[in-house]
């Protein structure tokens, strides 16, 4: 009897270690998106009035990755900029300045 307890306890320990690791894993990735998406905006808003970003759920290996869409500062139509998040030093770089309809992507209005 006492074995069947400690088998049950054991069990329920493992159980709820398991969904514990993985909520946080899930809110680990969604904060890992938030700061990147932050942070590629804000390195666009010299560039791009309100930018819109849409990022890779989980990027690659080594970086965070977001295509980032608005109004370029002064002109008309709509630019993109591919950004880069290193996960290491947390830096963020943009690419070079892509027309929208080149790549036919436009932002949500």
């Amino acid at each position: 009897m006492l074995r069947n307890k400690i088998r049950f306890c054991t069990l329920a320990i493992v159980i709820g270690a398991a969904g514990a690791a993985r909520a946080s894993s899930g809110d680990a990735w969604q904060e890992f998106a938030t700061e990147v998406e932050g942070k590629c905006k804000q390195a666009a808003r010299a560039s791009i009035e309100f930018p819109h970003a849409v990022v890779d759920p989980f990027g690659s290996e080594h970086f965070g990755i977001a295509l980032v869409t608005g109004k370029p500062k002064g002109a008309n139509g709509f630019v993109s900029y591919f950004c880069v998040y290193d996960k290491q030093t947390k830096e963020v770089e943009l690419g070079s300045e892509l027309e929208a309809d080149d790549i036919r992507i436009l932002p949500e209005e």
